[in-house]
């Protein structure tokens, strides 16, 4: 049986250089990854290959939040690597046994040569069914915007990205600070209109998604 689903793909970005801090990057990931489960329908199978790679599985609809809440994770978290992101959609015929190590499906397909195709120069990619060029500008777009963050920004972003959506007192309790405060540092983020963009293309994506 076949369903549709995202796939992410991602490799950790200077690895190499920084194997201190591998594995609190994937412990990170591995967390990130509970809290997207939290959204949908199932769990996210997170998976780790290849030392510095992994997957995980999300619903169609929330791959580009998710996404961007696992960059903003990592961008918060001094001392933790980066990673590149490939969003595969499309469906899966099998999520694997117990992880996505061996599953198979166009989404994991879709997923796998985006990130082998995807310029050194760039963070994230998106491909497979239905996916046309205003999905590949969107991405685009919110990538610009995920780059600048600072790491405030992206520890307020990280808060305010997940459902439901919290207050703006919610997130400055977490952070301990005002909520004043938050809300300068997601307009200095441009994270309002980051959600915004979201919403609209996960709206967009379950009109597609619809029987």
């Amino acid at each position: 049986m076949t369903e549709p689903a995202a796939i992410l793909t991602g490799d950790l970005i200077g690895s190499t250089d920084a194997p201190e801090a591998l594995e609190a990057t994937m412990a990170r990931l591995a967390a990130a990854a509970q809290e997207i489960a939290r959204w949908q329908r199932g769990s996210a199978r997170f998976t780790r290959f290849r030392g510095d790679g992994w997957q995980m599985r999300t619903d169609p609809e929330l791959a580009l939040r998710a996404s961007f809440y696992i960059h903003a994770c990592l961008r918060a978290s001094e001392g933790l690597l980066n990673t590149r992101i490939a969003i595969g959609l499309g469906p899966v015929g099998s999520l694997g046994s117990t992880d996505l190590s061996d599953a198979q499906g166009p989404a994991l397909t879709a997923s796998g040569h985006a990130l082998d195709r995807m310029r050194r120069t760039r963070r994230f990619a998106i491909a497979g069914a239905d996916v046309d060029p205003r999905d590949e500008i969107i991405v685009q777009l919110i990538e610009d915007i995920v780059l600048r963050w600072t790491r405030p920004q992206a520890e307020a972003a990280a808060l305010a990205l997940p459902y439901p959506a919290p207050t703006l007192e919610e997130i400055g309790q977490k952070l301990g600070i005002t909520a004043q405060a938050v809300s300068y540092r997601l307009s200095a983020g441009s994270v309002q209109s980051l959600r915004d963009a979201i919403t609209a293309w996960e709206d967009d994506r379950s009109a597609r998604e619809a029987p």
